[in-house]
């Protein structure tokens, strides 16, 4: 059973449920941020039914598109501003989170929850760019591409894989954050909760 949520703000009849996925918060001592101080940012920056899942940056919200368009770049200088670190947010709407989940093409019976993963980005790469990540660069595990998706099958885990954030960060040219097969499940059961 998932730890319950954290929820502040009102709903908003006409607002959009978005996720935001930060990366490096919370990891290994470095870049400590409380939850309910990152849900006070989220609120600040004007989104509404701010939800905080585990330690490590995942916020269920709702907003209005054209501020969901511009919540990254708020709440990296919000973060920036109180903490002095700066982090990077990516957002989706939960109907695209939908899509990631649905379409997994690492998702079959031999592969266990556990083994799972998906990189997320902040939009799909160039052709040029996603032709560069290299299929068999830590065997046994394997990659698939998919739009803003990276998803991962690392049967040995993802401490001995060498498909790593600093992989993918150099050769698509843009950050992505990466979560267990589990959370983005839960991220998504929060997204779709009415």
């Amino acid at each position: 059973m998932p730890p319950r949520a954290k929820t502040t703000g009102q709903q908003a009849e006409s607002a959009t449920t978005y996720v935001a996925l930060m990366r490096g918060i919370n990891v290994g001592g470095k870049n400590k941020l409380p939850m309910k101080e990152l849900a006070d940012i989220f609120t600040a920056a004007g989104c509404q039914g701010v939800r905080t899942y585990i330690q490590s940056g995942n916020i269920v919200f709702r907003a209005s598109q054209g501020l969901a368009a511009r919540v990254a770049d708020l709440v990296s200088t919000l973060v920036q501003d109180r903490f002095g670190f700066r982090v990077p947010v990516i957002t989706l709407r939960a109907d695209e989170l939908r899509t990631i989940v649905r379409d997994n093409p690492l998702l079959r019976s031999q592969a266990t929850s556990s083994s799972l993963h998906v990189a997320f980005l902040p939009k799909a790469p160039s052709p040029e760019l996603g032709a560069s990540l290299d299929h068999n660069r830590s065997p046994p595990d394997e990659l698939a591409l998919l739009g803003r998706a990276i998803y991962l099958c690392c049967p040995n885990g993802m401490a001995r894989t060498k498909l790593t954030n600093e992989y993918f960060d150099s050769r698509l040219k843009m950050p992505c954050t990466m979560r267990n097969w589990r959370t983005v499940l839960t991220l998504l059961a929060w997204a779709e909760e009415p």
